[in-house]
């Protein structure tokens, strides 16, 4: 599974490429998090592994008022948040690992994050620092996915592998955060309280357009655990593992949409003291 220091290399490449795709994927769960977020009142807001921007730049269209500092490690991620964010004057980003992260002049009162924060190689840590980073009461505002065997966009793609990956579910990657009892262990050990879990099932879109399918098989071969497999192979291979794909993906084609079903948590929670 993608550890913290991939997305500074080839994952964060991929991303950076795709945002389109990956923001397309994940639209009904963003917005589920931007109304989380204004229903805070938010002044200064700190977004953990911001991605391509999408969260941030959302927000800021929505507060004209509140200021957005966006950071992550990859900056190729940077690079295009700082493009799409031109002229966005209340949204700025910068490469920085948020385990780290603090500035004196900008001192949080929300730190929010779509899908950033399960990828810390010492989390309780991580977020310690950031409770020390943010101002006294400061709210958190997280997504995570939910276990994995219900997230169908992960099960049933990786099925197409010829052998499973096999890692410790609380390893830092896509879900290690599915645990709601890990991940509270976690944020009071860091210093946050009343936290809370909210489900979230929706569709994962995968391909859409004149010709789903394809844009679906194209998709995997750049974002998902497909990816790194399809590199392995020679141009022959890589053909004919394709063909594999497009048939799971005419499978979950309904209404000139391929989907697949996604779960996770919106976690809540506020800075102690």
């Amino acid at each position: 599974m993608t550890r913290a220091g991939e997305w500074q290399d080839a994952v964060g490449r991929s991303w950076a490429r795709e945002w389109r795709r990956t923001d397309r994927s994940f639209a009904p769960l963003t917005a589920q998090l931007v109304a989380k977020v204004i229903a805070l009142s938010p002044q200064r807001i700190v977004d953990i592994g911001c991605g391509a921007g999408e969260l941030s730049l959302e927000i800021g269209a929505r507060l004209a008022h509140a200021q957005i500092r966006g950071i992550d490690l990859s900056s190729d991620l940077i690079a295009a948040a700082k493009a799409r964010g031109a002229g966005c004057n209340n949204v700025a980003f910068e490469i920085a690992d948020a385990g780290l992260w603090s500035d004196a002049g900008f001192v949080p009162d929300t730190l929010m994050s779509r899908h950033g924060v399960m990828f810390f190689d010492t989390p309780v840590a991580a977020f310690q620092s950031l409770a020390r980073a943010a101002a006294p009461r400061a709210r958190l505002v997280f997504s995570c996915f939910r276990e994995r065997k219900i997230n169908a966009w992960i099960t049933e793609i990786a099925s197409l592998l010829p052998e499973a990956p096999t890692t410790d579910p609380r390893a830092p990657g896509p879900f290690a955060f599915s645990d709601p009892d890990h991940v509270t262990t976690i944020l009071r050990a860091a210093g946050w309280a009343d936290i809370h879990f909210e489900a979230v099932d929706w569709q994962y879109v995968a391909g859409v357009g004149d010709d789903p399918v394809a844009d679906a098989v194209d998709f995997f071969s750049h974002i998902g655990p497909l990816a790194p497999y399809l590199r392995s192979l020679d141009d022959a291979a890589q053909a004919r593992f394709k063909i594999k794909v497009a048939a799971l993906a005419k499978q979950n084609l309904v209404e000139g949409s391929v989907s697949f079903k996604a779960a996770a948590w919106i976690v809540t929670a506020h800075k102690e003291g």
